[in-house]
């Protein structure tokens, strides 16, 4: 898959962008502020996925602009198609999306048609953040190779928020406990569907990240990539998800209330699990170095983007945000060899190519390409 056109204009300070990438390597380069980041969270926002950088709907047009428009056309295996997403003040929230000419009810409604990874210098934290984060990284990378999981995963944060409430709501004597139990179904219907796929990716991720780890590591050391539930000791072999894995996690929610009740919230589910990883068997947030850590999220990231060119038959583009400048020769060189069958974006601040690559070279000035 890669992209064959790129329009931009009024995308926050972006104007007037029109170019025809590289079918491998395009390189964004120039001084901080001027735009690239705006360049790549464009072409993000065009896979159907929210802003990686959490910019609000009111701050996408230019400030001083009434409207903004990203247009991409793109290849894949099949056909070539094209997406074209607009906004228009006052009316920010009303977005305007369509592929191949056809309208879409919302921007989610693009997701699976232009794969993509992106990879900026927040996700070097993915390792020793917060659980969240890994959370939300293995959801979007399930969700891109099965298009069912995302819709099952925004509804489950819709119920988990309704039994919350209500959780507190009978703490406070305004509720019943028997309340719990249509959301309790709903949830344990839901989470077990989640659970089994989270680990089913976590096994794939885990196959790829350690084959990975082991070259980038120069064989020296062991990545183990473990999906940790809340609520089922064992998944390995499990696939009955609409019946004992639903049933499981239903005993787990009942057998908990008391607790949640006190505490206010929901304590054990999917949105507590977590994607563990070990070193040596040691578990690497209390134990990698900064460069282990870094490791660890570049072999994720490298592994994501095989996985998906692997289920799909088709390699994503593969976006990189200002990470080059925050790695080290040795792991520049290792990112570029592993992403080299794949369109790349790359933003950076020095005009350079990486050795023996082909590609274009452009710079950004003032939201232009100059």
């Amino acid at each position: 898959m890669y992209i064959t056109s790129v329009r931009v204009n009024g995308f926050k300070n972006l104007k007037e962008i029109n170019i025809s990438p590289h079918q491998k390597l395009n390189i964004f380069c120039g001084d901080n502020a001027q735009g690239k980041t705006n360049l790549i969270e464009a072409l993000w926002l065009c896979s159907g996925v929210r802003s990686f950088r959490g910019t609000k709907d009111k701050d996408m047009i230019d400030i001083s602009g009434e409207n903004m428009e990203i247009a991409v056309r793109f290849r894949d295996r099949l056909r070539e198609q094209e997406i074209v997403y607009r906004m228009a003040r006052p009316y920010v929230k009303e977005k305007s999306c369509s592929l191949n000419g056809v309208k879409l009810r919302a921007p989610s409604k693009l997701f699976g048609s232009l794969d993509c990874v992106v990879f900026t210098p927040e996700d070097l934290e993915l390792s020793k953040g917060s659980p969240e984060k890994r959370r939300q990284f293995i959801d979007l990378a399930a969700a891109q190779i099965k298009n069912s999981y995302k819709s099952v995963s925004d509804k489950y944060e819709q119920v988990l928020d309704q039994r919350n409430t209500l959780l507190k709501n009978i703490s406070y004597g305004k509720s019943g406990k028997d309340e719990l139990d249509v959301w309790d179904i709903q949830l344990a219907q839901m989470g077990a569907y989640m659970s089994l796929l989270r680990y089913n990716y976590s096994k794939k991720l885990g196959a790829y990240a350690s084959k990975l780890y082991s070259d980038i590591s120069g064989g020296r050391e062991a990545l183990e990539l473990v999906y940790s539930s809340t609520v089922f000791p064992v998944l390995e072999g499990r696939t009955d998800y609409k019946g004992d894995l639903a049933e499981e996690y239903l005993t787990v929610l009942r057998q908990s209330r008391d607790d949640d009740i006190s505490h206010g919230f929901t304590q054990k589910g999917v949105h507590r699990d977590d994607l563990c990883a070990y070193i040596d068997k040691l578990p690497a947030r209390d134990f990698a170095s900064q460069g282990q850590h870094r490791s660890i999220a570049l072999v994720m990231k490298l592994a994501q983007a095989n996985i998906l060119t692997e289920e799909t038959d088709d390699a994503p583009v593969f976006l990189l945000d200002d990470v080059l400048s925050e790695l080290d020769p040795s792991r520049q060189e290792f990112v570029i060899s592993r992403i080299d069958n794949m369109q790349v974006f790359i933003t950076c601040c020095d005009e350079s190519i990486p050795e023996n690559k082909t590609g274009k070279l452009y710079h950004i000035g003032s939201g232009r390409i100059v």
